[in-house]
């Protein structure tokens, strides 16, 4: 076991983060065979795990820029602000988002300039303040969920002497009890006979506040609120959507909303109202210009709409309560058959996503400067629900995760095949390859073949001036990067463009992928086509629509 740090430090907070990232990760199943409110959809765990996961990586971006600089620790301001951001900005689902506010009611307490909370009575404060922030960022509190257990924790150390360990303790004993008690505050959890599931996750996430301080973690509760020995399971999962006291009548609304806004409070303050009146189970949380929003609607655009009103949403994903769910399941129905094969792929634009979809895969949205969690991967294996999953990265930095994620599928009885796709565009390459119906081995070969055919360039925008393969580039220039290097610096992007696809298509080549951004005009498309039909006889170009993908244009060669 790692050294336990005893003062409520930076450190304190990084293994704080990581202790309750494992206590989800190892109670993630049970958690999600528990979720029957507010929708019996099966994933709090799993957007518990998911919501901590980008909070600790978080938090360990900072640590690494302080180590990277040569200079001391970050302080414990520094760690609160990262993980509180990091949570907001990575939460999924509803009880992820309430988790990521009360993250950052304790951040707003320990981060505070003026006054210096790095003792018990910090500690105290901060999970007063997070219980109480997070029941403001809901429309409509309703006891028996993860905000009365929050209120317990808070309630339960008030006036409690001692240290952060003392504090931490009673805060863990003040939820578990609370959780105990659920059931008899909300009639489906009685009639299903569990305990809350966001509730038992925030009684994870103390448990392994209570082992930051103590070295030592205490016992949990299982799916009834009974204690069980501490990391050891003994519960039988239940089927979301298929307990039979769970009412499944189909009255709920049909979809999930979720988007990230940056907006100024008053126009937050009159989205509420306006998406109050359209769904439920609304929770807005953040400040500062930056907010996470989930709501369930059944107008979903309507939900969308209202963020754009109030400012730029997004990051965007909506989830339809499809078959299965509580909506649609039934004591009657049949857990959902295993297709026996799926691709799984990273994309970096919302145009480049739907193409995926609309090939069959399963897709993980990557946004610039926003690499997705080796959990988020495991998720989107997960939403395949396939017995083979072959998985498409689609950028050379993400190597290290999707194995992480691929090694982690196949504890779950998954067969996964990773191809180190460097570019979106060799996954479109991939894509086009795969058969389903032939042999894996085979299919997966194919699809290696087809990449690792496809040449891959991308033209971007420099932000900083910096030493380059092709010399010195000053801020605002326009590069052009084959295969990850540098090749060309430009002014002008349909230059700098040309002399790309002019490089590339000198080693030859069949086939050209454009894939053109969001601020990138449909003139240099037809001009690139026009190249490449007048200069280079028997090249066919296709061109796609990326969105908001980061480079202003993608190439692809095979």
């Amino acid at each position: 076991m790692a050294q336990v740090p005893q003062p409520l430090d930076a450190l304190a907070v990084r293994t704080w983060c990581g202790l309750a990232l494992q206590e989800l990760g190892r109670t993630r199943e049970e958690i999600d065979a528990i979720n029957v409110y507010p929708v019996a959809d099966g994933d709090t765990g799993t957007n518990l795990y998911l919501t901590v996961e980008s909070a600790a990586a978080a938090v360990e971006a900072v640590f690494a820029g302080y180590e990277a600089g040569g200079t001391q620790r970050p302080t414990l301001a520094d760690a609160v602000r990262a993980m509180a951001h990091g949570a907001l900005i990575g939460a999924r689902g509803n009880s992820g988002t309430i988790l990521a506010q009360l993250l950052r009611g304790m951040a707003q307490v320990l981060a505070d300039g003026e006054t210096a909370h790095t003792d018990a009575q910090g500690l105290r404060l901060a999970l007063r303040r997070a219980a109480d922030s997070a029941r403001q960022a809901v429309a409509h509190p309703v006891e028996g969920t993860v905000l009365t257990v929050a209120s317990a924790a808070a309630d339960a150390v008030t006036g409690t002497e001692g240290d952060c360990a003392g504090v931490a303790r009673a805060a863990y004993e003040g939820a578990r009890a609370a959780l105990a008690a659920t059931p008899g505050q909300l009639a489906v959890l009685e009639r299903a006979g569990v305990v809350d599931a966001g509730g038992r996750g925030l009684v994870a996430v103390l448990a392994a506040l209570v082992e930051t301080f103590t070295g030592e973690a205490p016992r949990l509760p299982d799916s009834t609120g009974r204690i069980v020995h501490a990391r050891v399971g003994g519960v039988t999962p239940l089927v979301p959507g298929e307990c039979p006291d769970v009412p499944a009548d189909g009255g709920g609304p049909a979809y999930e909303v979720i988007y990230l806004l940056e907006a100024e409070d008053a126009a937050v303050a009159r989205l509420r109202r306006r998406l109050d009146a359209l769904g439920n189970s609304l929770v807005v949380v953040g400040g500062d210009g930056l907010w996470n929003v989930h709501v369930h609607a059944d107008d979903a655009g309507a939900a969308v709409e209202a963020g754009v009103e109030a400012g730029r949403p997004y990051r965007i994903r909506i989830t339809h309560f499809a078959e299965g769910d509580v909506h649609t399941g039934g004591a009657g129905r049949p857990p959902r058959e295993r297709v026996q094969r799926a691709v799984v792929a990273v994309v970096p634009g919302e145009g480049l996503a739907g193409l995926y979809q609309a090939a069959g895969a399963t897709t993980v949205l990557a946004r610039a400067g926003e690499p997705p969690a080796s959990g988020e991967l495991v998720e989107a294996v997960r939403r395949a629900h396939a017995r083979e999953v072959v998985l498409l990265p689609n950028d050379a930095d993400l190597r290290h995760t999707a194995a992480a994620a691929a090694e982690q599928a196949r504890t779950e009885g998954v067969r996964v095949a990773l191809i180190p796709t460097r570019s979106a565009v060799q996954g479109i390459a991939a894509l086009a390859v795969h058969e389903p119906e032939r042999r894996f081995d085979e299919d997966v070969v194919a699809m290696t073949s087809a990449a690792g055919a496809t040449r891959h360039a991308e033209v971007v925008v420099a932000e900083l001036q910096s030493w380059t393969t092709a010399g010195i580039c000053q801020a605002g220039d326009v590069l052009g990067l084959i295969d990850g290097d540098v090749a060309v610096i430009g002014s002008d992007v349909t230059a700098t463009a040309e002399s790309v696809l002019d490089r590339m298509l000198a080693a030859g080549g069949e086939l050209v992928t454009l894939v053109l951004g969001d601020e990138v005009p449909e003139s240099i498309s037809e001009r690139l086509e026009s190249r490449v039909r007048e200069s280079y006889l028997a090249v066919d170009t296709v061109v796609y629509r990326g969105g908001r993908q980061g480079a202003l244009l993608l190439i692809g060669v095979e």
